[in-house]
């Protein structure tokens, strides 16, 4: 059984919240309860903080045993040398995953300091991009 995590960053605690005619109305507890039914051959976990120094503190307790991080950093993504990384230090396979289409956002969004060392990047596919991430586990 593949054992991957999901690791949110600042904000996306307040989905189903928050401008909803982004990131729509399910919260991330509702959404994760239904793809833990819905991949019953893996072990999902999920962590997620408005702080960077606990998202790197998870990257770096998780990036050496699970099979795969699925991470959308939010905001950090953008301007957090840190986690970049920290994910570049790790062994575990990371993809990065954003909700939102970045590039039809704000020009400061088109930058990204994970994707370089990610295994793969999916965006603008709303929550399903997770699920898309997942996918990409499976072997």
């Amino acid at each position: 059984m593949k054992k991957l995590i999901i690791i949110n960053g600042p904000n996306l605690n307040l989905l189903g919240k928050r401008e909803t005619n982004i990131y729509g109305n399910l919260s991330f507890t509702e959404f994760f309860d239904t793809i833990v039914k819905k991949y019953p051959s893996v072990s999902l976990e999920h962590f997620q903080s408005n702080v960077e120094g606990e998202l790197i503190d998870k990257i770096q307790e998780v990036g050496f045993s699970y099979d795969g991080i699925i991470l959308n950093a939010a905001a950090y993504t953008h301007t957090s040398v840190g986690i970049g990384d920290a994910v570049k230090a790790i062994t575990t396979p990371v993809v990065e995953v954003h909700i939102s289409n970045t590039f039809s956002r704000e020009e400061f969004r088109h930058q990204s300091y994970i994707s370089p060392n990610a295994k793969g990047v999916v965006l603008g596919f709303g929550l399903q991009s997770y699920e898309l991430a997942i996918q990409s586990f499976m072997d």
